[in-house]
């Protein structure tokens, strides 16, 4: 019985739990190799979980950006290559519920929700490098349509996706910050992979470089002309740094949750003694970095469920405050909770590839998390936007 048959019936959660021993298989397989999680994706495909944001009237599981936190959690626990390709999907979908064209919608929404289209992200550009919110190439009006040509040095599963999102000027005349958000499916582009992908961690994610070519109907568009800002913030953003955070906690509990149950069990390791202060300490830090993460993380959930119900934009002082102090949080903590772990459990058991417990790869895809969009120039940005908040409105 295939994953698809399993959960027809059941959750979203539980479509999650079903998915996650498929993604814990093939863990450590993906990071030896680098290649894309081929099975644990099909298997995501299969149970309907790459349209959890999709409406129920598209044929989706009408989910919101609260159970995309839970979700990425459990998914992430079993591979957090996998679980970050879901995530970063959904923070696709995401934007285009929320921003797209009502004839783009009716043809797209429901082959998400049917699993038949994983969405990849391109925003990257020599030009601009990983600055959002500008674009160097542009769209031109061609015969039926928008024409571009588009070089990204970095398309998470790229090689692997269905269709993609890609930033581009809304015109040749305009200027870098006047960027479109435009879909388009693989079988309408031209399409070519350029380089490798041999990272130190997070070797499923297979973000290669691509070149991208083709001609999309004007509907393609993805909220106005132009008017990407509207969409990276309202959406893209709030899905991304939701989703991201979720990730690295779900990673960093379940190598958590994997230490302490060795430690309960037999095959503890000699030189560590469950009577021991430092030991308790340490686990208590551990703890504690989780718990921070956690509390911070939901509390920003419902700051933009809030939002969301009333209507009311993100695009404020405050709420992009706790959108980029989140990000930068939950990158620090985990990956220092992960440390912790490796600290606590010495060489033999943290330390080496064939451990037990997977904390060397752990460590690994975490210390990713804080160049995942550089946490340096989200302070930045948060110091900026303090100048802004007079009264300095916490989460």
């Amino acid at each position: 019985m295939t994953v698809g048959e399993t959960t027809a019936r059941a959750t979203a959660l539980e479509r999650a739990q079903a998915v996650r021993p498929v993604l814990e298989k093939y863990a450590a397989e993906v990071d030896a190799t680098g290649e894309f999680p081929v099975a644990g994706v099909r298997a995501l495909r299969d149970s309907g979980l790459l349209g959890l944001l999709v409406p129920a009237r598209h044929g989706g599981l009408d989910g919101d950006v609260g159970d995309l936190v839970d979700i990425a959690q459990v998914l992430a626990g079993g591979c957090l290559s996998t679980g970050l390709i879901w995530a970063m999907h959904c923070q696709q979908v995401d934007a285009l519920v929320n921003h797209g064209s009502p004839a783009l919608l009716d043809e797209l929404l429901p082959r998400i929700a049917a699993g038949e289209v994983y969405l990849a992200s391109v925003t990257t550009e020599p030009r601009t490098g990983g600055h959002l919110l500008t674009a160097a190439a542009p769209l031109r009006e061609a015969d039926g349509g928008l024409a571009f040509e588009r070089w990204a040095p970095i398309v998470t599963g790229g090689e692997h996706a269905d269709g993609f999102l890609i930033t581009l000027l809304a015109s040749e005349d305009s200027a870098e910050n006047q960027v479109s958000l435009v879909y388009a499916d693989r079988d309408r582009l031209r399409s070519q992979t350029h380089g490798g992908w041999d990272p130190l961690g997070m070797r499923g994610t297979r973000s290669v470089g691509m070149r991208l070519s083709g001609v999309v109907p004007a509907h393609h568009v993805v909220g106005e002309p132009g008017g990407f800002r509207t969409v990276a913030t309202e959406s893209m953003i709030v899905a991304g740094h939701l989703g991201w955070a979720a990730c690295w906690l779900g990673a960093a509990r379940a190598a958590t949750s994997a230490v302490v149950a060795l430690l309960r069990s037999p095959r503890r390791p000699r030189g560590v003694d469950l009577r021991s202060d430092l030991m308790a300490e340490r686990l208590a830090r551990i703890r504690m970095d989780l718990e921070l993460v956690g509390g911070y993380l939901h509390r920003v959930r419902d700051e933009v469920l809030a939002h969301r119900a009333a209507g009311r934009s993100v695009d404020n002082p405050s709420s992009q405050i706790h959108l980029n102090t989140l990000k930068v949080t939950a990158a620090e903590l985990t990956f220092r909770a992960v440390d912790r772990l490796m600290q606590l459990t010495g060489l033999a058991t943290g330390y080496l590839k064939d451990s037990p417990v997977p904390l060397e790869r752990h460590f690994r895809d975490l210390r990713s998390a804080s160049l995942n969009y550089s946490n340096d120039r989200l302070l930045t940005a948060t110091g900026t936007l303090t100048l802004l908040d007079r009264a300095v409105r916490l989460a």
